[in-house]
């Protein structure tokens, strides 16, 4: 998280970071090993762009010591992944610097920047050159302009290429659009933060969404959609200027309550989906079980809309999953490999359901004799090959 976080956010890690944290220390470490053990000198590069204290006050690890520690586990096995944080804030910068410090002296390699991200990102993909690099952007409030995310992610050689990797994990405030839809809409708008989310948009184009929400019906409302469609249209945007594929997840500090931010995630790889999705879902079932913890230690339970259980919510994804699955093998007539197909596959249950609801799936086209495939024995899910059956072919 990026300075200008109050002194209360580092007391203690809030809802909207179990989720954050849940899912970068799953993908992270996954990405890790998965490009690292193919990487030259088996290196990876890590660039964590606001990085705050890096540890919570109540000793809780935050994004920097959670990387710090999968750098950790990695270096252990063999692995190099290089930590680079940036912070600009003087006090959080010095506490970032003694959780530095701790993981320096077991052998991580962690450097430091007391400044902008913006200042360092040409060094830090030229450090990268030919290593897999993943970027963690994380700001209290606006993000890096649009041109400068594509500069770094599509026209960099060799970033613009499968190989090595680049991949990207970004906070978009929802709120701060809320704020600055409402610059939009009144006539004492900031000038200078509305050409400020012009570069983070890279363009004027948001600004339409919100221009005539004041003069109708409901407008509170028609703000709220226009928040969540800036950042529809903004993952589109991201996605078509570099040729990647971009998914977000909302992340809320509330079931009640609409997102507060969005993580916005880039790759380059099937692979690279499924196991975000994948992550997603287990980070939604932990975010689950805090708020469960949180109320019932405050006895609001009565307050809180239920859980959906997630045995519930896997039993109704399974058969929409096997639908999905075999009309894909219909209409190709030939065998398919379940992580070339990610999104498909998963359709509205992507990052809702872990990745043993697609095992699961074929083993319920199989039963119905839909496919000769059994995944019964498979090492790993997502590496399934579903052959056609009597009624796929």
């Amino acid at each position: 998280m990026s300075s200008g976080t109050s002194g209360s956010y580092w007391a203690d890690k809030a809802l909207p970071s179990v989720f954050k944290h849940e899912l970068l220390k799953g993908y992270l470490a996954q990405f890790g090993g998965m490009t690292g053990s193919r990487a030259r000198d088996k290196r990876v590069v890590y660039l964590d762009g606001y990085a705050g204290e890096g540890r919570y006050e109540n000793g809780e690890p935050a994004s920097a010591e959670i990387a710090l520690q999968i750098a950790d586990h990695h270096r252990a096995r063999g692995l190099t992944m290089e930590c680079f944080f940036a912070e600009s804030d003087a006090k959080s910068y010095a506490r970032l610097l003694n959780v530095l410090e701790h993981y320096a002296r077991r052998g991580v390699l962690a450097h430091h920047y007391h400044g902008e991200v913006n200042d360092v990102l040409d060094s830090l993909v030229h450090r990268a050159q030919h290593a897999p690099l993943f970027l963690f952007l994380d700001p209290c409030g606006l993000t890096l302009p649009l041109d400068r995310l594509t500069d770094v992610l599509a026209c960099q050689r060799p970033r613009h290429q499968k190989w090595p990797p680049t991949e990207l994990l970004m906070n978009f405030s929802m709120m701060a659009v809320w704020r600055l839809g409402g610059h939009v809409r009144s006539p004492k708008g900031n000038m200078k933060s509305l050409e400020r989310f012009d570069g983070v948009c890279g363009g004027t184009w948001w600004r339409e969404y919100f221009a005539d929400a004041a003069a109708r019906p409901h407008k509170e409302d028609i703000a709220q959609d226009a928040i969540d469609a800036v950042a529809a249209e903004y993952a589109h945007r991201l996605e078509e200027r570099t040729g990647m594929l971009v998914q977000s997840v909302p992340v809320s500090d509330s079931p009640r309550h609409r997102a507060v931010y969005r993580l916005v995630f880039a790759t380059r790889s099937q692979y690279g989906l499924w196991v975000f999705g994948d992550n997603a879902a287990h980070a939604r079932d932990a975010w689950w079980k805090t708020l469960d913890a949180q109320e019932e230690s405050n006895g609001q339970l009565a307050l809180v809309p239920s859980r959906p259980d997630p045995a519930d919510v896997t039993a109704q994804a399974v058969p929409k999953i096997a639908a999905n699955l075999e009309r894909l093998l219909t209409r190709t007539h030939r065998p398919v490999r379940l992580v070339d197909h990610t999104l498909e596959i998963f359709g509205d249950f992507y990052g809702q359901v872990p990745e043993a609801a697609a095992r699961t799936a074929v083993q319920l086209l199989h039963r119905h004799g839909k496919t000769p495939t059994s995944p019964v024995g498979a090492r790993r899910i997502r590496e399934i090959t579903v052959r056609p059956g009597p009624m796929a072919a």
